[in-house]
């Protein structure tokens, strides 16, 4: 078991997610993830469902609409398409997580010029996409397609120029770079590594993750993302 960060000894459970694989896990309410980046530009694509009612998922729409935001940062929550707070970013060194860029696709592959890897061929080092890895584990749930959501890119930047125009901003994350959620009720995290679909890298990159899991009191009346915005309270 790796130890992901300065939190590790006190972490209920650690694991490190290599580049390139994807991830799922019911958190409790109370849990805290924090996730450690091991390499620069390193991307981790999430996506967060209501264990109990799978059609509450997480709405990235609204949740950047009601904390009048374009990134999310430390002070921000995670909203499901029903108002409620999935999770809050209570620690993050980064100050910037893509929540417009989208996902990896195969038509992104081609692209850019990866060339597509097969399981045959490489086993656990084959090329996935961002897509895939989360339709696997969305199937495990029962899930599908239609299911699919808006994703939340941890870890990366893009800005918006004047005419509207995404730029990712390599060199944004650096090793050892760190992020914190809180979890504000029960949560179906879906969690992959793969790069992210403005990646510039000229092959494809694989850069993992330590995830640490541990467990947080109740937010106080002086707690950072409660008083972000009103609507967060």
């Amino acid at each position: 078991m790796s130890t992901p960060s300065n939190e590790a000894s006190d972490a209920l459970y650690t694991t490190h997610l290599p580049g390139g694989q994807h991830w799922s896990l019911r958190l409790r309410r109370g849990t805290t993830m924090t996730l450690t980046a091991k390499d620069a530009d390193t991307n981790a694509g999430m996506l967060l469902y209501n264990p109990e009612n799978l059609l509450e998922r997480l709405n990235l729409p609204d949740t950047l609409k009601g904390q009048h935001t374009f990134k999310l940062t430390r002070g921000h929550c995670l909203y499901s398409d029903m108002g409620r707070v999935f999770a809050s970013i209570v620690e993050d060194d980064l100050g910037w997580h893509d929540s417009v860029g989208g996902n990896l696709m195969p038509q992104h592959m081609l692209a850019k010029g990866w060339q597509p890897v097969s399981y045959q061929q490489a086993h656990n080092e084959w090329t996935r996409t961002g897509y895939d890895s989360f339709l696997v584990e969305l199937a495990k749930y029962g899930l599908g397609r239609r299911d699919m959501a808006a994703n939340l890119n941890l870890f990366s930047r893009v800005e918006s120029d004047d005419e509207g125009h995404l730029r990712y901003v390599p060199g944004h994350c650096q090793p050892g770079a760190s992020v914190k959620l809180r979890f504000e009720m029960d949560t179906l995290v879906i969690l992959h590594t793969c790069p992210h679909p403005l990646d510039p890298s000229r092959e494809y990159p694989r850069r993992g993750v330590d995830i640490a899991l541990g467990t947080a009191p109740a937010p106080t009346e002086d707690d950072v993302c409660y008083h972000s915005r009103p609507e967060n309270a």
